[in-house]
């Protein structure tokens, strides 16, 4: 059940770049409504997957596939929109690639990014990248500049402080990005020692 939460907000995240691109108000409202959903199936998608114990190498390797999809089809939308800076992009996808590939090393040999087998060995490592704490605090910043950049490209908006929030939001989710990816550079260097 988790892993179809996590593939229909996938789904849904194409349908929402589509509306995007219509460029009407009737179609970029739907659009922030339904990202009101994938928001709330990237945190429900967990909670199943731990109530109904769930919970599984493949389904940790899809949530972060889930994450890169939805992230990535956010911020390259805004960016072809014009919404947003191509820095962001650009950042978000060489920090994804980056990291991904050292934890699809790390799977290899028994470690999952998150969980009871993560490959955060550090104290200060495991807070940063897995903790609920920086997980959720990721989550929000990301979902908040998502919600609030299509919110203030609404006809209706008059206030241009909903877009400056969700630019601002936009910044520190990419900071938030690039500082949750350090430490999975640095404890990845183990997984290259020869035996």
């Amino acid at each position: 059940m988790a892993n179809i939460i996590t593939l229909s907000r996938i789904f849904m995240v194409f349908i929402v770049a589509i509306l995007l691109f219509l460029h009407n108000k009737n179609a970029t409202l739907a659009a922030l409504i339904l990202t009101v959903f994938v928001m709330w199936f990237d945190g429900l998608d967990g909670y199943v997957a731990r109530k109904f114990n769930e919970t599984s190498k493949l389904g940790a390797v899809l949530d972060i596939m889930g994450d890169r999809i939805v992230e990535n089809v956010f911020w390259i939308t805004f960016c072809a929109l014009g919404w947003l800076n191509a820095a962001i992009p650009i950042i978000v996808l060489t920090r994804g690639i980056i990291t991904d590939s050292l934890r699809s090393l790390a799977l290899a040999q028994g470690f999952t990014a998150f969980g009871e087998k993560t490959m955060m060995q550090g104290r200060v490592a495991k807070f940063i990248v897995a903790s609920n704490f920086s997980r959720f605090t990721y989550a929000v910043c990301k979902a908040v500049a998502f919600l609030f950049i299509i919110a203030g490209h609404l006809p209706f908006n008059t206030s241009h402080s909903v877009l400056i929030t969700g630019i601002i939001c936009a910044w520190a989710a990419v900071a938030f990005c690039v500082l949750r990816g350090i430490p999975v550079i640095v404890e990845s260097k183990r997984f290259f020692k020869e035996n």
